[in-house]
């Protein structure tokens, strides 16, 4: 399962990098949690979160980013930008991929930019 959450993270970021985004690192983590890809895209660094699904049953992959991952994501985040010299303006995506199988296509990702504050 883990495997396949790591091909969906991986198929993320080559659909990220098409979009104009500049990947800086991968699987940020601290003791709050972590963080699957931190990019830059324009003036902003982003946090994006990737959701692998089946379906869209129980409301996607959206739905899987509650209130309390959020608050993690965001700690962890805060932890990241204090390393820097400089805070850039930031925002945090998410990054839903549908797939029953192991093969991951263009049209099943949506990216829900400014996906929460």
């Amino acid at each position: 399962m883990r495997e396949r959450g790591f091909k969906a993270e991986d198929f993320a970021v080559r659909h990220l990098k098409k979009m104009g985004y500049k990947i800086i690192t991968r699987n940020f983590s601290c003791r709050w949690g972590e963080i699957d890809i931190i990019a830059q895209k324009g003036e902003y660094t982003v946090f994006a979160e990737v959701k692998l699904r089946k379906n869209d049953s129980f409301g996607g992959g959206a739905a899987a980013v509650d209130r309390r991952k959020q608050e993690r994501i965001k700690k962890t985040a805060s932890l990241y930008l204090s390393t820097l010299e400089t805070e850039p303006p930031v925002r945090f995506d998410v990054v839903i991929i549908t797939a029953e199988g192991e093969k991951f296509k263009k049209e099943n990702v949506e990216i829900i930019e400014n996906a929460f504050y």
